[in-house]
């Protein structure tokens, strides 16, 4: 197996769900990856500790998932000038916005990609277009996935003219 080139990391167990879904587009875009739970605020250490040695690790591109106060996407970037994509997970009584809101807030000189509430899958398509730069296996495959989809919704509107 090939060192992982992403690493997704959620602040909790019960992110899983949700986490395991960029997972899931990673590997039918045939990209290594490597899942692993941190809080920022429970693991502060293990945390920092991670997005410090990701790079020698060889993970050339982080997601990281979590709700509520939703720290783990900045945490990691202020420790790591790798790209950092922030998953903001829907949670506890504002269903989201709250930790979209401290995904995508974050000081100038430590950015985080955010995508959607619940945008797992999202963000590891962008995990891909970022290593597309350097992979061509992975621009193709990117390709290939993307044409698969525009045949997918022409066939869908060819059938629709038939009704």
């Amino acid at each position: 197996m090939a060192a992982p080139l992403v690493g997704i990391l959620m602040g909790s167990d019960s992110d899983l769900p949700v986490m395991e879904k960029a997972a899931a587009v990673l590997k039918e875009i045939g990209v290594e990856y490597k899942m692993d739970i941190s809080s920022a605020h429970r693991l502060p250490d293990k945390t920092a500790q991670y997005a410090k040695t990701a790079r020698e690790r060889g993970i050339e591109v982080i997601i990281a998932g979590a709700g509520m106060a939703a720290h783990l996407a900045g945490v990691i970037a202020s420790h790591t000038t790798l790209p950092v994509i922030g998953v903001p997970l829907k949670s506890g009584a504002l269903s989201g916005v709250d930790a979209l809101y401290s995904t995508v807030q974050m000081p100038p000189g430590i950015p985080v990609a955010t995508v959607a509430i619940d945008g797992a899958k999202n963000a590891a398509y962008l995990a891909c277009s970022i290593l597309s730069i350097k992979y061509p296996a992975i621009a193709e495959n990117l390709e290939k996935f993307r044409e698969k989809t525009r045949q997918s919704l022409i066939e869908k509107s060819e059938t629709l003219k038939k009704t």
